[in-house]
C-alpha cells in the first residue's frame, strides 16, 4: 500500500464488506478519502482494502467490529491509531432485517439481532465517532435509513421500529451538531438487491431471489451514488433526507412486477 497522504479526507464505514457499504467504499475511494472499513467479515474488509489501494491508490484502515458488541466498540475506536483519527465523514450502513412474521409470531432473537445492529449499533458507533469529528470542528454523518422508516408494511413490524429510530436519530443529530457544524443525511432507500433479503431469510436463498424478481430493484451502486452526492455538496449545503425508490416501487407495500 502506498504511503499514507494524511491530507486527504478519512471515511469510516460501517458494513463494509457487502452491498451499499462496499459499494460507497469504492466510489469515496475513487474521490480521494482515505477510509476506515468496518464490518464483522475482516477476511472481506481486508480483500476490499487491497483491491481499493490497487485501483485507486487508497489509503485503508480494516477495523474487525461487530457494531452490537457496545464494549468491542469502544475498544477499536480506543485502538484506533493517532493518523485514522480525524474522521471527516461517517456511514453508518451496518443494518439487516431479520424474519418476516406477524409479531404473535415473531422470533425474539430476530428481534434482538435488528434491534441491537440497527438501533444500539449506529449509537455506539456514532458515540465514539462523533467526539473526533467535534475535535475538527466540522463533519457529515450519513445514517442509511429504509423505507420502513418512513412507512410500515405487513409483517415488517420490529425492521420498521427500528429503521423509524434511525429517523428520528437522525433528526436529533441534526439539531444538536449543527453548532459544530456537523452535516447529518439520512438516505432511505426501498428495494435494493444485495444479501439483505438472503439474511432477512435467514439463508434462503431461492425465497431471497424471489424478492427481486419481475422488476428492475435498485442496486448498491444507486445508493453509494445518492452518498456522494450528499457529501459533496458545498459546506453551506445539507441535504436533511433522501428517499430513494425503484420506479416499480411507488411504496413500500406495492411493487408492480412484470
Amino acid at each position: 500500500m502506498e504511503q499514507m497522504n494524511t491530507n486527504k479526507p478519512i471515511a469510516l464505514i460501517t458494513g463494509a464488506s457487502a452491498g451499499i457499504g462496499r459499494a460507497t467504499a469504492q466510489i469515496l475511494a475513487q474521490n480521494g478519502y482515505r477510509l476506515v472499513l468496518v464490518a464483522r467479515r475482516k477476511e472481506r474488509i481486508e480483500s476490499l482494502a487491497t483491491q481499493l489501494s490497487k485501483d485507486y491508490g487508497t489509503s485503508a484502515y480494516c477495523m474487525q467490529l461487530d457494531v452490537r458488541d457496545r464494549q468491542q466498540v469502544v475498544e477499536q475506536f480506543e485502538k484506533l491509531p493517532q493518523e485514522w483519527r480525524a474522521i471527516h465523514l461517517l456511514i453508518n450502513n451496518a443494518g439487516l432485517a431479520s424474519g418476516l412474521s406477524t409479531l404473535e409470531q415473531g422470533d425474539m432473537d430476530d428481534w434482538e439481532k435488528m434491534i441491537d445492529t440497527n438501533l444500539k449499533g449506529l449509537l455506539y458507533v456514532s458515540r465514539n465517532a462523533i467526539p473526533l469529528m467535534n475535535k475538527e470542528g466540522k463533519g457529515h454523518i450519513i445514517n442509511i435509513g429504509s423505507i420502513a422508516g418512513k412507512e410500515v408494511y405487513a409483517n415488517g413490524n420490529v425492521y420498521c421500529a427500528t429503521k423509524h429510530a434511525v429517523d428520528a436519530i437522525s433528526k436529533a443529530m441534526r439539531l444538536e451538531l449543527s453548532v459544530y457544524p456537523i452535516r447529518v443525511t439520512a438516505i432511505h432507500p426501498g428495494a435494493v438487491e444485495t444479501e439483505f433479503s438472503e439474511v432477512r431469510f435467514h439463508g434462503d436463498q431461492e425465497r431471497a431471489k424471489l424478492v427481486y424478481q419481475g422488476f428492475e430493484n435498485l442496486i448498491a451502486a444507486d445508493i453509494a451514488d445518492a452518498i456522494f452526492y450528499a457529501v459533496s455538496r458545498p459546506a453551506h449545503v445539507n441535504i436533511n433526507e433522501l428517499i430513494i425508490m425503484p420506479t416499480a416501487q411507488p411504496v413500500a407495500s406495492v411493487i408492480h412486477r412484470k
